[in-house]
């Protein structure tokens, strides 16, 4: 398997970062991943973009060795290079700070920082976008700065561990009593009809996935907007699903163990389901 680090194609095995990365340090880095079909990049601007807007959050200045043209060219051959430009694949990008003796605050005069890139074959887990997942809630323990994709993500790998522990795939984050995202995921309820998820702010990631999804909704006559779902409304929804790069549109079934509506995928997520599906597949062998 062939990375990219700082300026070099070399081996997995090879790839090594120092001990005072502040990244490793501190988590003080952003990272994206990027869904590839056939070689083509789904949305790679747009989760490029947003990696700009978070090492601008967090005053990482990259200049061109994080450029969103340098990363594309970067991802193209790395997919090419591992062999995958055929079925699904995803790309990881990563850059920290950089290395700097340890100090809480900004080193002084500034460090390189760390760009990494690596890229994996994907698949979904069999059967659950047909039959619908199950999954738990948990207080929104996190910053408030949610909207910054940083490599800080110990309070969400703890409560995807509460999920594992719980046999569900997704736990669903409850912040004074409403429903901001999962804990890797953006949440969507349908209720008369009417699309609902929580408003992008600085309490959410404002998911590139999720901004598809709202563009297909209006696209097909499906209204939605964007508006807290409090605890006590969760459980009388018709209809509840994940997004998210490596989810898609994941039908939810159950919550807590309780079924959402008759415990069955609704058919407003299933249309938009196929919708991303088709979008995904389009992109197959488009270079972004």
């Amino acid at each position: 398997m062939i990375v990219y680090l700082d300026g070099e194609y070399l081996p997995r095995a090879e790839a090594r970062v120092s001990v005072e990365d502040r990244g490793f340090l501190f988590g003080d880095g952003v990272y994206e991943v990027i869904r590839a079909c056939d070689g083509g990049l789904f949305t790679a601007r747009e989760h490029l973009d947003r990696l700009q807007e978070g090492m601008r959050g967090l005053e990482i200045e990259a200049g061109d060795a994080a450029s969103p043209d340098t990363l594309l060219e970067i991802a193209a051959t790395l997919l090419e290079r591992n062999d995958r430009t055929e079925g699904n694949a995803t790309v990881y990008v990563q850059v920290t700070r950089g290395a700097a003796t340890r100090t809480h605050c900004f080193p002084p005069g500034g460090c390189r920082p760390t760009v990494y890139l690596s890229t994996a074959r994907f698949a979904h887990p069999p059967g659950l976008h047909k039959k619908g997942a199950g999954v738990i809630t948990l207080p929104d323990l996190r910053w408030a700065r949610c909207n910054l994709k940083t490599v800080n993500l110990l309070p969400n790998v703890i409560a995807k561990q509460r999920a594992v522990e719980a046999n569900a795939t997704e736990a669903l984050l409850v912040r004074d009593g409403v429903v901001t995202e999962g804990a890797s995921t953006n949440v969507f309820a349908v209720v008369d009809g009417e699309l609902i998820t929580y408003p992008a702010c600085h309490y959410i990631l404002d998911g590139i996935t999720r901004r598809v999804v709202l563009g297909m909704a209006r696209e097909m006559g499906i209204p939605a907007r964007e508006t807290p779902i409090r605890m006590e409304e969760l459980f009388r929804v018709d209809e509840l699903f994940l997004t998210g790069t490596t989810t898609d549109v994941m039908p939810v079934v159950r919550i807590d163990e309780k079924p959402v509506a008759d415990g069955q995928p609704g058919a407003i997520t299933l249309r938009l389901q196929a919708g991303l599906n088709e979008r995904i597949s389009a992109a197959g062998g488009v270079r972004a």
